[in-house]
């Protein structure tokens, strides 16, 4: 593995080489403010550092500039799944246009969106995440409670940001708990809430970086902690020595079993015992002022715009 202070040496050096770079943001997902944040972001970076790129706002405008051949490559970062890009549907796109993309590839992306598919591979490799019980529309959320215990999470199984995430103690609050995750799209996904510290890991092409152990003010790290509030901590590198290293190559292993690529996230939580349990992967993660890849990156001696520059030098597939 390599080290997560070693900073890979630049792919290229000349900005023009890249060409013309539609950066698609926004789309039509739940998470659509966030991308939309996250994709300013990231193109004040590219072009600081003299990259040509533009801003284009979600799928069909993106196509439609691809077909008409005004951009050559780009760097995806829409977030979350039906409009959102991070599900495999663009990925499939940009291969049939042989469009050069950054990040993860048609494989890589639906497993990861699919947090119910990405346990079961886990699972089938015997590697530690919270007991699970996928909840198709009209399932018996009760039976699956007693199945799964309390207390517990239901959510979504294919959201990110933690919408429509709920932690739920006892069997009162069990149905409002689904009702909310019901709201959006897929079925719902329900898993033993492991108590104990929330990490994340940044993967950055082959280099691993410093684990981050976030420290929200409340409960836990709902969406309000990751993209409003200004009094969650992190800490980073979260774990250090031994367990920094294990936890490191638990993460790119867990990585490179869903077929993911290029960049990505991997969150972890680590109960009381010192146990470490996969809970999902990004494989677009945030960019915004707010975001754990760009917070490790820098932890690691990467600025910024490096890091967007980075990103971007994975839509430069290995056999390009």
């Amino acid at each position: 593995m390599m080290s997560a202070n070693k900073i890979s040496v630049n792919r290229i050096s000349d900005p023009a080489q890249f060409g013309r770079v539609a950066v698609v943001m926004g789309g039509s997902s739940a998470e659509r403010e966030v991308s939309l944040d996250s994709g300013r972001n990231v193109l004040e970076a590219l072009l600081a550092r003299g990259v040509d790129a533009h801003a284009i706002d979600g799928i069909p405008a993106l196509l439609d500039a691809l077909r008409a051949g005004h951009f050559t490559r780009v760097f995806n970062i829409l977030h979350g799944q039906h409009g959102g890009g991070e599900d495999g549907v663009l990925q499939g796109a940009l291969e049939s246009l042989h469009v050069p993309y950054t990040g993860s590839g048609v494989l890589g992306s639906a497993l990861s969106m699919d947090k119910t598919r990405s346990k079961r591979v886990w699972q089938s490799l015997g590697v530690s995440t919270p007991k699970f019980v996928a909840l198709p529309r009209g399932a018996d959320v009760h039976a699956a409670a007693r199945q799964v215990g309390f207390p517990l999470i239901v959510k979504p199984a294919c959201e990110g940001s933690s919408v429509g995430v709920t932690r739920v103690f006892a069997e009162k609050d069990l149905d409002e708990a689904v009702k909310l995750a019901a709201q959006y799209p897929g079925d719902l996904l329900m898993e033993t809430l492991i108590e104990g510290d929330e990490l994340t890991v940044a993967i950055l092409g082959r280099q691993v970086l410093p684990s981050i152990h976030i420290v929200p003010k409340g409960a836990f790290y709902d969406y309000n902690a990751k993209y409003v509030a200004e009094d969650t901590q992190y800490i980073c590198p979260g774990l250090e020595g031994v367990a920094g290293e294990e936890l490191r190559a638990l993460s790119l292993a867990a990585f490179d079993a869903l077929g993911c690529s290029g960049w990505g996230r991997v969150d972890v939580m680590r109960d009381r015992s010192g146990r470490n349990w996969l809970l999902e992967v990004n494989t677009a993660p945030g960019m915004t002022s707010h975001s754990l890849v760009p917070k490790a990156a820098k932890v690691a001696g990467i600025d910024y715009q490096e890091l967007c520059w980075r990103v971007l030098e994975t839509s430069l597939r290995e056999d390009a």
